[in-house]
């Protein structure tokens, strides 16, 4: 098992997740994260550190197609160890439907 980022984080990018996370396994776009599935220890404290319940395991149903996003990504950007300030409209943006059109691809600083 291992946990996941889903399309919740889009626009958002609270980081309460990495500063609990044993083994930074989190990696930062420009306006989501991504946890490394390889790296992950299925500990599980990040979950409930999520304000916008973005994170979730893999057991739960139509989960692979996160996974393989995870990782992707994961492997594309910077590792993230510390919090940093949410994205400026995160409250807004925070339950909002239909998010992957706002999707980047790019990296994050990371750190």
């Amino acid at each position: 098992m291992t946990y996941i980022v889903n399309d919740a984080c889009i626009a958002c990018k609270y980081t309460d997740c990495v500063e609990v996370c044993p083994v930074d396994c989190f990696y930062e776009g420009e306006n989501m994260l991504v946890i490394h599935p390889d790296e992950c220890i299925d500990c599980g404290v990040c979950e409930p550190e999520c304000p916008a319940d973005a994170i979730r395991p893999d057991t739960e149903p139509d989960m692979e197609k996160w996974v393989e996003f995870n990782r992707k990504y994961s492997e594309l950007w910077p590792v993230i160890i510390s919090k940093k300030d949410p994205l400026p409209n995160a409250e807004e943006m925070d339950g909002k439907e239909g998010k992957m059109d706002l999707f980047s691809e790019a990296p994050g600083e990371g750190g």
